[in-house]
C-alpha cells in the first residue's frame, strides 16, 4: 500500500475532529498461542502496519500532532521472536515521522492529555463482569489524572472515512471475492453425499491459502440439511445426508478486507422438486433486492422491501397464511455494510452513498423440512446503480446442478 493513501486517511480522520480532541488507536496484541496475527482493524486503516501492541496518538491542537509508539527491539530475544521493526521501518511504511517507543508512552502521554478535551478511541466493547481491555484500562487511569477528559469509542467518526471505498480498497475486496468464488466452485464440484462438512471446508480452506491469502473474513458456515435453518451455525462436523442441500456462508480476507458469500445448492447435483420451489423464490428475491441498489436508497426501504417479497413467497410455498407469521422462517436483515470488518461499521438505517459496498442476503429457513436456503452477494454501490462484485459465482439452478457432482 503506498503511505500516500494512509497519509490522505489521517488527514480525513483529522477533519473529523474538534479543536483539542485526542486519538488513541490501538494495535491488536498477540494471541498466547498465535497462528496468523490479525491486526486491529482501525489501526491498520491508518498506518498499514501489521505489528502488535503498537498505539498510535493524533492530537488536534493549532495544528496536528502525530505519534507512534512501538515495541523496542531486544537484541537477545531475536533468535526467539525475530527482529522488531525499527523507527526507519515503521515510518516509510506509514509515513508517520515521529516513531517512539512504548515504554516512552507514560512519560508523554501526560502532554497530550493535558491539552486535551475529549479522547477517542477503539475501545471496544465487553461485560462489566469482564476485566478491562488494554484501551478501557489506560483511558480510566488518563481519566484520574485528568479528570476533565471525556472518551468515547472512536466508530462514529471512523464511518464517514471506512464505509466509502477506494479503488485500492475495491481490489483488495475483489481479489478476496474471487478467491471465495474459486473455494465455493470447488466445494460444488467435489461435494458428494456422505462427505462431512469439514471436508467441505478444508476444499475452501486449501484454495484460499493457495492463493496466498492468509486469512478468512469470518469463520465459515458450511451447513448440510436442517443445519441450514440455523443462521450462525459453525460446528461443521455433520455428514451429508442424501437429498439434502449445503448452505456455505464463507468470506476470505485480503489484506483485511473481507468476502462475504453465500450460496446454497444439491450435495447430489439436482435439486428436488420442493427445494427448488424454496429455491427460485430465494433467488428472484436476492435478484429483485439487488436492483434496488443505488445511492439514494436507505437500508431500511430494502429490508422493509425484502420482508414483503418474503411474505408473498411464504404464502406461495404454503409455509404461512398470515403475513405477519413471516418471522418463523426469515429471521435477519437483508444485508450489512461490508469491508475490513464482515459486518462493517455503517448504520442499519444508513442511505447508500456511491462507494458504500453491502451485501444483498435474503433466505428461507424451514427446520421442519430440514431446508434453509440463503443466497447472499457483495455489493458496490456506484454513481446511478451498481455492480454485482459476485457475479461469476454461480447461484442460478443450471448453473449450480452442472457443478454439483
Amino acid at each position: 500500500m503506498d503511505s500516500k493513501l494512509l497519509i490522505d486517511r489521517r488527514k480525513g480522520l483529522v477533519k473529523q475532529l474538534k479543536a483539542k480532541e485526542l486519538i488513541i488507536i490501538f494495535a491488536a496484541s498477540v494471541a498466547k498461542y498465535p497462528r496468523n496475527f490479525l491486526q486491529d482493524n482501525n489501526f491498520k486503516y491508518l498506518t498499514g502496519l501489521d505489528i502488535p501492541d503498537a498505539i498510535l496518538v493524533i492530537s488536534k491542537q493549532k495544528k496536528p500532532v502525530m505519534e507512534l509508539f512501538i515495541e523496542r527491539g531486544i537484541p537477545e530475544m531475536e533468535v526467539w521472536v525475530g527482529k522488531k521493526m525499527i523507527k526507519e521501518e515503521v515510518s516509510k511504511i506509514s509515513g508517520i515521522e515521529k516513531i517512539s517507543f512504548l515504554d516512552e508512552l507514560e512519560r508523554k502521554i501526560g502532554f497530550y492529555m493535558g491539552s486535551s478535551i475529549k479522547v477517542y478511541a477503539n475501545l471496544g466493547y465487553n461485560n462489566i463482569d469482564k476485566p478491562l481491555n488494554k484501551q478501557q484500562d489506560l483511558i480510566a487511569k488518563a481519566k484520574q489524572h485528568f479528570p476533565h477528559i471525556t472518551a468515547s469509542d472512536m466508530t462514529q467518526i471512523m464511518i464517514p472515512l471506512r464505509s466509502v471505498k477506494t479503488k485500492w480498497e475495491l481490489e483488495q475486496m475483489q481479489k478476496a471475492i474471487d478467491v471465495t468464488g474459486e473455494g465455493i466452485k470447488n466445494i460444488m464440484n467435489k461435494s458428494k453425499i456422505g462427505m462431512m462438512e469439514y471436508e467441505l471446508e478444508a476444499i475452501l480452506q486449501y484454495e484460499v491459502t493457495r492463493k496466498g491469502l492468509q486469512h478468512m473474513g469470518f469463520k465459515p458456515i458450511i451447513a448440510a440439511g436442517g443445519n441450514a435453518a440455523t443462521l450462525h451455525y459453525e460446528q461443521n462436523n455433520s455428514q451429508i445426508g442424501k437429498d439434502e442441500m449445503v448452505l456455505l456462508d464463507v468470506g476470505a480476507a485480503c489484506n483485511g478486507y473481507s468476502a462475504d458469500i453465500s450460496r446454497t445448492f444439491p450435495a447430489s447435483g439436482k435439486f428436488t422438486k420442493r427445494q427448488k420451489e424454496i429455491y427460485s423464490e430465494v433467488l428472484k428475491i436476492n435478484k429483485k433486492m439487488i436492483e434496488m441498489v443505488k445511492p439514494g436508497v436507505g437500508m431500511k426501504k430494502l429490508n422493509e422491501k425484502t420482508v414483503d417479497l418474503i411474505q408473498k413467497a411464504l404464502i406461495k410455498l404454503k409455509l404461512i397464511k398470515d403475513k405477519k407469521d413471516y418471522r418463523k422462517y426469515y429471521m435477519h436483515s437483508v444485508g450489512h455494510h461490508l469491508g475490513m470488518d464482515t459486518h462493517d461499521i455503517g448504520a442499519r438505517d444508513s442511505v447508500l452513498k456511491m462507494g458504500n459496498v453491502i451485501t444483498i442476503e435474503p433466505g428461507i429457513y424451514i427446520p421442519e423440512e430440514k431446508i434453509g436456503v440463503r443466497i447472499e452477494d457483495d455489493i458496490l454501490v456506484t454513481k446511478t446503480g451498481y455492480n454485482n462484485l459476485s457475479k461469476n459465482i454461480p447461484k442460478e439452478i443450471n448453473e449450480l446442478e452442472n457443478l454439483s457432482s
